[in-house]
């Protein structure tokens, strides 16, 4: 019994002897939260601007959240379950969304995870980052081809146009807010 409790406790961040220590399950844990914080945020941004957020001309103010993955990789869950829940919840045409909308997201992020091992600059990580996520809006254009039969070659430079505006601006509020709270710690 006096075993199974010890091992109880270091599951849960204790030692065996009972005192409490900053554990792997501690860590988790908090990582699952912030995520979930950040998933809340990105739909919460989105219902506020719905209506600009799925149009041949996109504005969506929550991309902006794309930046924390410069700051922690592991940051990618929150971003992505944001991603999926928004398309999920307020897209008009969801099918497609799910699909194109969430692996545009996983794609770009992937990218950006890749290329921040060689760059150490947190503004060129996010200057990539917006370039990134500029360019593989293809697949929103192609997204928004196949379902409205939009012409993919302006419709990728609407959508693009408008993630990089998002996204540039995105770029100093992030770093301001990341002075406060430090991005790169939280998870």
């Amino acid at each position: 019994m006096n075993m199974e409790n010890n091992t109880l406790s270091q599951a849960l961040g204790g030692s065996s002897n009972g005192t409490p220590t900053t554990g792997k399950v501690h860590n988790n844990v908090q990582a699952i939260v912030i995520n979930g914080i950040i998933a809340a945020l990105y739909i919460a941004v989105s219902a506020l601007i719905q209506p600009f957020g799925f149009t041949q001309v996109q504005f969506r103010v929550s991309e902006m959240f794309n930046h924390l993955i410069v700051f922690n990789k592991k940051y990618i869950y929150g971003i992505i379950l944001g991603v999926f829940l928004t398309n999920l919840l307020f897209s008009p045409m969801k099918a497609y969304d799910l699909i194109f909308g969430v692996g545009q997201s996983v794609l770009a992020l992937l990218i950006t995870i890749a290329c921040a091992r060689l760059i150490k600059n947190i503004w060129t990580r996010m200057i990539v980052n917006t370039l990134v996520f500029t360019f593989t809006m293809f697949l929103i254009a192609l997204e928004l081809h196949l379902a409205f039969d939009l012409p993919f070659m302006f419709t990728w430079l609407t959508t693009a146009v408008g993630e990089f505006v998002v996204m540039a601006v995105g770029m100093p509020v992030m770093y301001a807010i990341n002075k406060r709270v430090h991005f790169e710690k939280m998870v």
